[in-house]
């Protein structure tokens, strides 16, 4: 005779199934109704300990997975956050993105991240399709370009992802305006810029090449104007053909020193916008026979990986990449800290600090500088 839920060849039977595992076939291995097992997935109503732990028995043993979507069209957050940046190989980012990835799984949150390729249409796109996915939180980062017309366009996103119970994180980048629901995390980029510049200055350069950064970026305005502030406070005249903006990357910071070299640059030091544009024009001084510090003294900002593999050591400014992009999560999901959400424009500044490698040293005598021969 055959034992029960066997075949006549002793085979074990087992149920043919046609699709998924259902919230119903949960409910019935833990012998409770279809909506207990939602409350009690949901969190949302309160289940006793024992009904909980038969659920979630049953839910593991079948190898139930939420349905993220119904979820979310029930009302429920798909436990998702976004973090949009110019590009995800760019350092400066990916530091970020990995501080917000990190803070976002500590928290239970899948962490989705898109890059806008410097395209304020596709950042506006991906705000929107974000929206769709109904993220808890959706974080920008990098800075900004003073345009009225986005800025209208970006506020109206913020107040709609306020109004689904999101919110939209500024990281690094300039407040949309006071009455708008964001938060900001932050750093001391002018600080910083200041800070540097009067390094130089005590090292003793007068002359200092600010080099790179895209002009009309909230980045480098701010970076200029600590540059400028520190020149202003020592009684040194700013002299515009030693600012030299144009991009962020080694590329341009190469190219547009080795043009300057060719036709004569009259400096003592360079200030790059961040340190893949002083690694840019410490290779143009290395092809051209120049010395750093010996002939030009030179020097970054952001304190990225390769301020410290170049030879000689980058001084750069230190910025807490990963720290800030924790901070943006920390910030946007403080409803979890405490009984409140984090108040609309609530914001945090990171600080900024000198790292001094071998990159400085004393003016060197005989300007203008140019290429070996």
């Amino acid at each position: 005779m055959n034992r029960r839920g066997s075949t006549g060849n002793g085979t074990t039977r087992r149920r043919a199934r046609s699709g998924p595992i259902t919230i119903e076939d949960v409910a019935a291995k833990a012998g409770v109704s279809a909506a207990t097992v939602s409350r009690t997935l949901n969190g949302n109503y309160p289940v006793a300990t024992a009904t909980r732990s038969k659920v979630e028995r049953a839910v593991r043993e079948l190898g139930y997975v939420v349905n993220a979507h119904a979820r979310a069209l029930a009302g429920n957050t798909t436990r998702t956050v976004g973090i949009v940046v110019n590009d995800v190989i760019d350092p400066f980012f990916a530091y970020i993105a990995r501080g917000v990835e990190r803070e976002a799984t500590g928290r239970g949150r899948l962490c989705l991240i898109a890059a806008t390729q410097g395209d304020s249409r596709r950042e506006l796109a991906l705000v929107d399709l974000l929206h769709e996915q109904r993220a808890d939180a959706v974080v920008l980062v990098g800075g900004a370009y003073d345009d009225p017309t986005f800025t209208k366009q970006m506020t109206k996103r913020a107040e709609a992802l306020a109004a689904a119970g999101s919110v939209l994180v500024l990281c690094g980048r300039p407040s949309l305006g006071p009455d708008v629901p964001t938060v900001q995390v932050s750093y001391d980029n002018e600080g910083g810029a200041a800070a540097i510049t009067d390094y130089l200055i005590g090292a003793g350069h007068r002359r200092i090449l600010y080099l790179g950064g895209p002009t009309a970026l909230s980045t480098t305005a701010a970076r200029l104007a600590g540059h400028r502030r520190a020149l202003a406070a020592r009684g040194i005249p700013v002299e515009e053909d030693l600012i030299q903006t144009g991009e962020f990357g080694r590329r341009f910071g190469y190219h547009r020193l080795r043009e300057l070299l060719a036709a004569g640059i009259d400096a003592t030091a360079v200030f790059a916008a961040n340190d893949m544009v002083a690694a840019g024009a410490l290779e143009a001084l290395t092809e051209a026979g120049l010395r750093v510090p010996a002939d030009l003294s030179l020097v970054g900002y952001d304190d990225l990986p390769v301020a410290a593999e170049v030879a000689p050591g980058l001084t750069t400014v230190h910025v807490p990449l990963e720290e800030m992009g924790r901070e943006a999560i920390r910030l946007a999901l403080a409803e979890e800290d405490s009984d409140t959400n984090a108040a609309p424009g609530s914001s945090i500044m990171v600080g900024t600090h000198i790292v001094t490698r071998a990159s400085v040293g004393p003016p060197a005598a005989g300007r203008p500088l140019r290429r070996q021969s």
